[in-house]
């Protein structure tokens, strides 16, 4: 993988490569994380693909990821391209680290979404749509899912982010 990263011809060669490198815990996953990087760090769109990489991650860290990542120079929650590859790909493309059993991954999105909510309700209401299968998850995750929704429900959000909240705390 890491020589079919390396001699990629093409862009979907390399992202390929390098989702799957980032899946790995050694230091050739960081290697081509960072190579990628700087390689492309003055491209936006595939700058978003290195962001989506890292929070589709399955990785035992991918939520202490996630937060080094929202702190990124290039991160910004203004920009709605980045929002959906770093928080987009995790709470939609990444069930193990959005569905951590302690929770994590759940207020990590509830956060965002509540900051994102007040300038972009719009897109803070389609990331709470990563809720809606709560119920299929076994009773630990689930309680802790609908704590989260239940917080979220009594907070200050504008129409969209209320409605997606009620109907996915309601929903039988």
């Amino acid at each position: 993988v890491r020589r079919h990263y390396y001699d990629a011809s093409n862009m979907t060669d390399a992202i390929m490569a390098l989702s799957i490198l980032s899946h790995l815990d050694l230091p050739l996953r960081h290697e081509a994380l960072d190579h990628f990087y700087t390689r492309w760090q003055d491209e936006p769109l595939v700058l978003d693909k290195w962001f989506a990489v890292q929070a589709r991650a399955v990785r035992p860290t991918s939520v202490a990821t996630m937060w080094a990542l929202l702190e990124h120079p290039k991160f910004s929650l203004k920009n709605p391209n980045r929002i959906r590859a770093l928080i987009g790909s995790f709470a939609h493309g990444n069930p193990t680290g959005f569905n951590r059993k302690d929770g994590a991954g759940y207020r990590l999105l509830a956060d965002q979404a509540l900051a994102i909510d007040r300038f972009n309700p719009h897109m803070a209401a389609r990331l709470l749509g990563a809720f809606e299968s709560w119920r299929i998850l076994e009773p630990e995750r689930q309680a802790k899912a609908k704590e989260t929704l239940a917080n979220l429900a009594r907070a200050e959000l504008s129409t969209d982010s209320y409605e997606i909240v009620s109907k996915t705390l309601g929903a039988t």
